[in-house]
């Protein structure tokens, strides 16, 4: 399946989930502690996703200093930015989620799996890959310098 398909179901399928979700949730507990759970949620991942924030910046600029490349503290990043947008939308199923990308061991673990699989490198657009060179590197030509 296409990632863009892939995305499209997710966007579809999601909103019904959370809904379904909501609703279930609503009835067992109640509306009024449907809603104060889901704000809870947020506000505990909003403290959560500053302090695992801070540090992960903290262990890049360490590492920087360091003149080691912060590769997986860095997917550690994405990680948390990616957990603290799922931890703004409101539901359940996307708050679990949310929670699961700010615990650290859960997160290194997802991040270690990446880094083993390899991530997908491009070449940048322009760049030696993008244009095959024809000729020599340097420019041959002739000059005068007029002075004053």
């Amino acid at each position: 399946m296409s990632l863009p398909r892939l995305l499209f179901l997710l966007l579809l399928l999601l909103p019904v989930l959370e809904i379904y979700l909501l609703i279930q949730v609503g009835g067992v507990i109640g509306a009024i502690p449907t809603i104060a759970l889901v704000v809870f949620t947020a506000v505990l991942g909003a403290l959560l996703l500053r302090h695992q924030g801070l540090a992960v910046l903290q262990r890049v600029q360490q590492l920087t200093q360091q003149g080691e490349a912060p590769t997986a503290a860095m997917l550690e990043g994405v990680v948390i930015l990616l957990s603290g947008a799922m931890l703004l939308l409101p539901g359940f199923l996307t708050d679990a989620l949310g929670l699961l990308g700010l615990v650290p061991p859960l997160r290194q673990a997802l991040v270690a799996a990446l880094l083993r699989r390899g991530l997908p490198r491009r070449p940048p657009p322009g760049g030696p890959a993008a244009r095959p060179r024809r000729g020599p590197a340097t420019l041959e030509g002739q000059y005068t310098r007029e002075d004053d």
